[in-house]
């Protein structure tokens, strides 16, 4: 079975990962901000480093419920980051709980995060028709928009790499390469 390059001959859990979930079209909110954190967590890092730590990002991230996160207080920051079972890295998870609050309000002003998410790429997922990973971008002119409304919403480890990295993994965009299985069924 061919796949993309990225998750051929890697981890059994990225493979998964890419077999199952990456490129999918997400609408739920809260899958949503689970990518929010997962990818401003990976910033600088491998998403097999951030995929082997996900089930402590869903332990200590209240299972991805921004009304919780947004809640945290600094104390409860200080035992999260005393867990080697996420990136213990303060500024992140600090941007953690400021994205919960800012997400809470985007889900107010545009009655829910999908809603303003989607909208950057008119409703439906952009299709791409890459043969080669070289031929991916890190970052779009879409990826661009977003990373500057959510700055200007006060979001923290949400560029526009970073958001390119959300779009592919929440089915915005199809980068599964031609060649592989996925990118007909996705």
């Amino acid at each position: 079975m061919t796949r993309c390059a990225w998750a051929t001959g890697s981890s059994p859990a990225m493979t998964a990962y890419h077999d199952t979930e990456w490129g999918v079209p997400t609408h739920d909110d809260r899958k949503l901000f689970e990518f929010l954190i997962l990818e401003g967590a990976q910033a600088g890092l491998s998403w097999k480093t951030i995929l082997d730590k996900r089930a402590g990002y869903r332990k200590n991230f209240a299972d991805f419920d921004p009304v919780k996160v947004a809640r945290f207080t600094p104390a409860k920051v200080d035992k999260i980051l005393l867990d080697p079972g996420i990136v213990r890295n303060r500024a992140k998870v600090e941007a953690a709980v400021t994205n919960a609050k800012a997400f809470l309000q985007v889900q107010r002003d545009h009655g829910s995060f999908d809603a303003f998410f989607w909208s950057f790429v008119g409703g439906k997922p952009v299709v791409n028709k890459w043969r080669e990973m070289k031929q991916v971008p890190p970052r779009t002119d879409a990826s661009d928009a977003i990373a500057k409304e959510l700055k200007r919403r006060g979001f923290k480890f949400a560029g526009s790499t970073i958001m390119y990295a959300q779009m592919q993994a929440c089915g915005l965009v199809n980068d599964h390469l031609t060649t592989c299985f996925r990118y007909r069924e996705v």
